[in-house]
């Protein structure tokens, strides 16, 4: 079961917030794509398409063309934007935020042991109480595969769980060549 929700209340100027459905791909989309015009080209859709669209359509081309992994998709997103898809007929939740983390993305477990994602931390914190964190920046989830880094998406992604005063929560980190991204 998959509960979506979606309020232009206290909508930034600068992300926008947009809800689109298409084939049974649920989109909540904020923010913009710098480089949406050569996307649409590229993947041969009209100028009418908006960025939450083109996110669906991104999603279901690599879903349905296999061996494709959806670190390609989300690798050619330029600008500051974060999204949540729930596919219905896959059963499957695939999230992403940009590597600046410009659109503020946060995900908990609440009381019953759902997954929930929100741009608001203290609505999520209503929700989750104290088992919330930051969203990773320039990562991507799939309840498929689990978070992963698309900017190094063969290394590993770590939790490491953090501590803020009352709050529980987990810093991000990414190895890759004996450096180490953290993101929090």
């Amino acid at each position: 079961m998959a509960t979506m929700a979606f309020t232009h209340s206290n909508q930034s100027l600068l992300h926008p917030r947009s809800f689109a459905v298409k084939d049974d791909c649920f989109c909540l989309f904020e923010g913009t794509l710098e480089n949406l015009a050569s996307l649409r080209q590229e993947y041969g859709l009209s100028k009418c398409v908006n960025e939450v669209l083109f996110v669906i359509e991104a999603y279901r081309t690599f879903r349905d063309r296999a061996p494709y992994p959806a670190c390609k998709m989300v690798g050619h997103l330029e600008g500051q934007f974060a999204f949540v898809i729930f596919d219905r007929g896959t059963k499957t939740v695939f999230t992403a935020a940009d590597s600046n983390g410009k659109v503020p993305l946060y995900w908990g477990i609440t009381a019953d042991g759902c997954l929930s994602f929100s741009g608001d931390a203290e609505l999520l914190k209503a929700a989750c109480g104290k088992s919330l964190a930051s969203f990773p920046q320039g990562c991507f989830y799939s309840s498929a595969s689990g978070l992963r880094s698309y900017e190094y998406p063969k290394n590993k992604v770590m939790g490491i769980p953090t501590m803020d005063g009352e709050m529980c929560g987990t810093a991000f980190k990414v190895e890759h060549e004996n450096i180490s991204a953290w993101m929090v």
